[in-house]
């Protein structure tokens, strides 16, 4: 049985590249309030989005001052690179965390990708090979740290020797989420590791074959794939009609350039029951974390029509 059952859940994935915390902590409490069910930060030190001098908080701290200034959502940061932290220091604050939220913590991590602050702060930025090393040693040292009393591993990149982490976590197990698609060594990793696999929605075609790629990965570590929650981060411009729709559409590309790659994880642009029918593709595939990628500026008509129309909808579809 995967982590929270069947359940199916919303969620806002928000990119910190605000000027001012409260602009961060209004998307989380209206989400709250919207009755999302989870909310999530991204772990850049410089922006994905605006230039090399573009805003852009930690995501750690953030994350930290987000969970407690919420109440019920579940607090998660997608994905942490290990290249970042020591794994062993990032899951002592992920622990700290889980106690700051109540128990509410779902950590996420992952290989890591391009980064500005690699150049910037001179954060050395290892092969993809050794980052996935990196990513398979942190996994196993979270783990280690959050259960037992006393931890001792040995990798070829890591190593604890009678560490020691207390308080552990209030949850009994924190649910790990793995970020990423690459079906040779990143699928393995979920497959072996992960409570939740997220992912970019893509299309339902190339959603369906990642997924039956991890399917031979479990069926080779022999574990059941349906003991893994699977999550897709989508991006939508939502308006009550086509007409406005439309008009919404255009305004986004007249803001980005033809060739964005952004625009690939547009799942829809459209009205609600449009986003209904396209999200519920990507249910009959066995996705059950809907998570809507949410940066600034924030489209809260987007935002409040996902959550009184589409919401409902698709968790109570058969």
């Amino acid at each position: 049985m995967p982590v929270h059952g069947d359940t199916v859940r919303f969620g806002v994935h928000s990119g910190q590249q605000n000027r001012t915390f409260g602009e961060s902590l209004e998307l989380w409490q209206r989400a709250e309030e919207l009755g999302y069910a989870w909310a999530s930060v991204f772990d850049h030190f410089r922006p994905p989005l605006g230039g090399p001098g573009g805003p852009c908080f930690d995501g750690m701290t953030l994350l930290a001052a987000l969970a407690a200034r919420t109440s019920r959502i579940r607090c998660a940061l997608m994905v942490s690179a290990p290249t970042w932290r020591h794994p062993a220091v990032a899951a002592a604050m992920a622990a700290t965390i889980d106690h700051i939220s109540g128990g509410r913590l779902e950590f996420g991590l992952g290989a890591g990708g391009d980064d500005l602050a690699y150049a910037q702060y001179g954060i050395p930025f290892p092969p993809a090979g050794t980052r996935m090393d990196l990513l398979e040693e942190a996994c196993g040292v979270a783990r280690a740290l959050w259960t037992r009393e006393v931890s001792d591993f040995a990798g070829r990149h890591v190593r604890l020797e009678g560490a020691h982490l207390e308080p552990k976590p209030l949850q009994s197990r924190i649910p790990l989420v793995i970020g990423g698609d690459g079906e040779r060594r990143l699928l393995r990793i979920v497959a072996e590791h992960a409570d939740i696999w997220n992912t970019l929605a893509g299309t339902p075609e190339s959603y369906r074959r990642k997924r039956d790629a991890l399917a031979r990965h479990c069926a080779e570590t022999g574990r059941p794939p349906e003991e893994i929650r699977r999550s897709v981060t989508f991006r939508a411009v939502l308006a009550e009609n086509e007409r406005d729709a439309a008009a919404r559409k255009e305004e986004l590309l007249r803001r980005l350039p033809a060739d964005s790659p952004l625009l690939d994880e547009y799942v829809t642009f459209g009205t609600p029951e449009q986003c209904v029918a396209d999200l519920l593709r990507f249910r009959a595939l066995g996705v059950t974390d809907f998570i809507l990628g949410v940066r600034p500026p924030i489209d809260w008509l987007t935002v409040e029509l996902m959550a009184r129309h589409v919401m409902p909808a698709v968790v109570t579809a058969k």
